[in-house]
Formats: structure tokens, C-alpha cells, sequence
């Protein structure tokens, strides 16, 4: 398959016009009336002078985030790269609203939503709580059978704040503290998806202060397997052939 290549080599591809205009303009249409229905109090909601820049528990409070994945050919890749049995993990929604932006450092993500995060174990570490979730530092190994999809609502460059990868960095535990011209800028239009590995190092700048362009991001997290080491369990498991399963 013409991605495996880059996505082992690079830990990323951009797989572009998944999604036609009108295909974006009606999940944006459906995400606003979501955001507009959202108490501004609720702990899985990020806002700032009214306008909501991030939400966790996407998969709960958007339902429509279950099957837009299911776009061709994002299963194919799915399939190809983690195998029959994966599912999807967790769902986030990320915006950078005009001259309300925001910016975060190189990181990998290493967090992953579980039932329970107070097990006994030697492999994962850190537990944490986000917007009332568990959460824990998986191992490694989970990490590298994991995928991300990250879908574009809007047309990405510098100027509203890009992601930024560092290629090939998923195969190395080091990260990187600097963003300002490094890496790879993720030049992206309305319709793509980038698919991209949990260990990739990668950061995002500000939007430029005069923008008026947003940045919405529907960020979905699929694993290879139902089974997790130490008896932990995913928080969420939909299997790829299933309209809706936890």
C-alpha cells in the first residue's frame, strides 16, 4: 500500500481530498451546533472568551466523530496498518480561534484513555485525570500500535498554526524542546487527513495575529488490539466493523 512506506519511514503521510467540500462544510455545520449546545462549565470542554478552542470526550459529546473516520480510503489504511482487530480509542477536537491561538511545545503523545489507571504494573506510569477519564503513560509497544487520525476542517498553513513533525523521530525516545524552524511543516488543505504515529515528535505555533482563518481538527486514536498488558482496559473500544461498540 503506497502509505505503509512513508508512514514506517517518516511516521506520518498526508492522505489528501478524503473529504469534499461539502462533505467538511456539513461536519462543520454539526460539530457548531454541538459547541453551541456544550455547557461552557463542562470539564471536557476548553474555552476562552466564549469560543471553545478544545474538547475531550469527543467520541461522547459528538457522536458523529464515530463514523466520519469511516471515509475512504482511512479504513483501507487502518487495515493495512494495524491489522483486523483495531479499533478506535479515543477522539479529541482541537481549534485555533482568531486572535484567541494557542501553541504547544514538541511532545509525543504517550497518554492513553483507560477504565482504570490505579493498576499494578511495571509497564505503564504517570496516571492522570483529564476531563474525569483515567488516563496513563502506555509502554512503548502499545504506543507503536497505535494510529492517529487527524482531520482537517480547515485549510492549514503557518499563518493559523500548522502542526509541525519531526520525520522519523517515532523511532527514537528523544523529543525536541524547540519548534521555531524545525521539522516539517504540515501544509494541509480543508478535506485532508494526516495519519501519524503517537511517538512522532511534533508541536504547533501560534496562529499569526492578524489571521482570521480558524483551525479545527477532529484528532481520532485507533489501536490494534481490544487487549491491553496488566489487565488494563481502553476507556473506549470501537472495533473497525462496528457501527458502535465499547
Amino acid at each position: 500500500m503506497i502509505w505503509h512506506a512513508q508512514l514506517d519511514r517518516d511516521g506520518y503521510v498526508l492522505v489528501q481530498n478524503v473529504y469534499s467540500e461539502g462533505e467538511v462544510r456539513r461536519a462543520i455545520a454539526q460539530l457548531s451546533i454541538c459547541l453551541q449546545q456544550l455547557p461552557p462549565s463542562s470539564a471536557s470542554v476548553r474555552s476562552r472568551n466564549g469560543f471553545v478552542y478544545a474538547l475531550r470526550n469527543l467520541l461522547d459529546l459528538f457522536p458523529e466523530a464515530k463514523a466520519i473516520w469511516k471515509q475512504s480510503p482511512l479504513p483501507e489504511l487502518l487495515r493495512a496498518t494495524l491489522g483486523e482487530k483495531a479499533g478506535l480509542v479515543r477522539g479529541l477536537y482541537f481549534d485555533k480561534p482568531p486572535e484567541r491561538s494557542w501553541s504547544l511545545p514538541w511532545h509525543k503523545d504517550l497518554a492513553i484513555a483507560v477504565r482504570n489507571n490505579r493498576l499494578l504494573s511495571s509497564s505503564f506510569r504517570n496516571p492522570t485525570q483529564k476531563a474525569g477519564v483515567a488516563h496513563i503513560e502506555a509502554p512503548r509497544f502499545v504506543l507503536e500500535s497505535m494510529l492517529t487520525l487527524r482531520i482537517h476542517l480547515d485549510d492549514t498553513t503557518k499563518e493559523n498554526g500548522a502542526l509541525r513533525v519531526l520525520p522519523g523521530s517515532h523511532r527514537i525516545e528523544a523529543s525536541e524542546d524547540k519548534c521555531e524552524g524545525a521539522g516539517k511543516l504540515i501544509v494541509a488543505n480543508a478535506g485532508d487527513v494526516l495519519a501519524m504515529r503517537p511517538l512522532l515528535s511534533h508541536c504547533s505555533g501560534t496562529s499569526h495575529p492578524e489571521t482570521q482563518r480558524q483551525r479545527r481538527i477532529i484528532h481520532l486514536e485507533f489501536a490494534a488490539n481490544r487487549r491491553l498488558p496488566d489487565d488494563f482496559e481502553w476507556s473506549y473500544f470501537q472495533p473497525l466493523d462496528a457501527s458502535d461498540e465499547t
